[in-house]
């Protein structure tokens, strides 16, 4: 015969504190807090978001090309992936993103002073 302890049946769970993210709404997009980042943290945050849009675009392109030179037995070259598409997205990525989070940086070092 066993014998089970009345506290244990009725004992009720505390809930423990869950952090809750921060939302686009608070400056925390994707959990990154983009309004304190320093000026290094800015600059690699813009090019790396500058190779990751190179990278995907020259790689769309290249699908493109290999689906239209399938298709429709074209003759586009690889290359132009690189120069007409990968490239200037990349720089255009770049450039917005170094305008975006220097504009943040500024706004932040100068509401310090």
């Amino acid at each position: 015969m066993t014998h089970s302890s009345p506290t244990s049946a009725h004992a009720t769970p505390i809930p423990i504190p869950i952090p809750i993210p921060k939302t686009f709404a608070a400056g925390y997009p994707f959990g990154v807090p983009l309004g304190n980042l320093g000026w290094f943290a800015s600059l690699l945050m813009a090019v790396a978001s500058g190779f990751m849009a190179f990278f995907a675009a020259t790689f769309c392109a290249i699908v493109f090309i290999l689906v239209y030179n399938s298709a429709l037995h074209g003759a586009i070259d690889f290359a132009l992936s690189y120069r007409r598409v990968g490239l200037p997205a990349g720089l255009l990525v770049l450039a917005i993103a170094l305008g975006y989070l220097g504009m943040l940086w500024c706004k932040r070092i100068f509401r310090r002073s």
